[in-house]
């Protein structure tokens, strides 16, 4: 299988009057390996790998010895990538995967992200999972009937039960009252934000009526809603929607765009920077959100964000300070317009957004993740549910 960096971490060293590394595991773990379904690299990557790749980066900067085990092709990142096979088949592969191309790690951190490794049942080793979002409602939205019911099923078991003696990570209040409701006890759950690069300074916002929505085509997304409430804004507001990324959906998308709407696909950074910093406001019409990091990556530009009430926007947009939240497409497109000609109230929401969006730095996304993982080797314990630093 293709792989990426540093040495194997087939060798188990053997610590001087401790035996074998296996045998004993550090209270701060020094190699750590991430168990998900893509790298950053992956056409199909979102928020969930930049995450992964974000703590990974700076574990390694602190000198630790990080691999990421996933599926397709490994792409070259300062950590070791190393491909379990296909996009599908890496699920059932992963466990001989580990077992050839890694061998042993002080914690295994299982991503799940619908579909579960189900880890604890074959690493003997400390484990964690790592949860974005509970997926409950998406399985009825992309698959037919028993796909979903199974698949549903299966995940549930997995969050509940297989690691009912592990630590759980959600990535937001939202995602961890969703597996409170599966039966995950509190005292199971630590909360880890994504976090935002310091932006580079401020550019130039749009002298006419801009609004930008970022993200991976996929139909849970619902951009083919926001075409459709495009239709009764543009009259009203005028000026241009610009759709960020790409996906499944994007040649469907296409078609149904009216006037006004441009595409761009995959943008650089510096791009990606440019828009939203251009734009009067982010729109985000997601069904349901881990927690939704373009909201604070817009905020870090002073760009307010207009998206739903659902599960992780409710988290990363305070409702009505730093965006609003519709609880409806009609009152979704009443606050559009509202918005768009209000410049004093939205100039005044994207303050409070930037502000906002300076407490949540991946610099302290990566010491969260750390307390959770010295917690779970048998360190110090990490900060109760909700806690951030």
């Amino acid at each position: 299988m293709p792989q990426h960096v540093p040495p194997p971490l087939l060798d188990a060293v053997t610590r001087q009057g401790q035996g074998p590394a296996s045998s004993r595991v550090p209270a701060t773990p020094r190699r750590i390996v991430f168990l998900a379904h893509r790298d950053l690299g992956n056409p199909a990557a979102g928020g969930s790998e930049l995450l992964i790749d974000r703590l990974a980066s700076g574990l390694t900067e602190q000198g630790h010895d990080v691999t990421l085990l996933c599926g397709g092709q490994a792409a070259r990142r300062p950590y070791r990538v190393v491909s379990a096979g296909g996009t599908l088949g890496h699920y059932l592969g992963a466990r001989s995967a580990f077992a050839r191309q890694v061998g042993d790690c002080d914690l295994l951190v299982e991503v799940c992200n619908g579909m579960p490794y189900l880890a604890p049942l074959w690493h003997r080793g400390p484990t964690v999972c790592l949860v974005n979002h509970v997926h409950t409602d998406l399985w009825d939205m992309r698959f037919p009937m028993p796909v979903a019911r199974a698949g549903r099923r299966l995940e549930h078991w997995a969050l509940s039960r297989a690691y009912r003696d592990h630590l759980m990570i959600a990535v937001s209040p939202s995602t961890a009252g969703a597996l409170r409701d599966l039966g995950v006890p509190d005292h199971r759950i630590r909360v880890v934000h994504n976090g935002v690069e310091e932006p580079s300074p401020q550019g130039d916002r749009s002298e006419t009526p801009l609004f930008t929505a970022l993200g991976r085509l996929v139909d849970y997304k619902r951009i083919d809603l926001l075409l459709q409430l495009w239709e009764r804004v543009r009259p009203v507001t005028g000026g241009r929607l610009v759709i960020v990324g790409d996906g499944p959906e994007r040649a469907r998308l296409e078609r149904l765009a009216g006037p006004g709407v441009e595409f761009a696909g995959h943008v650089t950074e510096a791009e990606k920077h440019r828009l939203l910093c251009a734009s009067w406001m982010l729109l985000h019409p997601a069904a349901v959100e881990g927690w939704g990091l373009v909201v604070t990556e817009a905020g870090a530009r002073s760009t307010p964000t207009l998206g739903f009430d659902v599960p992780g926007l409710r988290d990363s947009v305070e409702d009505g300070v730093t965006g609003i939240l519709a609880q409806g497409a009609s009152s979704f497109a009443a606050a559009w317009c509202a918005l768009a000609l209000d410049d004093e109230r939205r100039e005044a929401m994207g303050k409070a957004a930037r502000e906002r969006a300076a407490a949540f730095r991946w610099t302290s996304s990566v010491r969260q993740f750390m307390a959770v993982a010295a917690e779970a080797t048998g360190g110090v314990s990490a900060p109760a549910i909700g806690a951030s630093a």
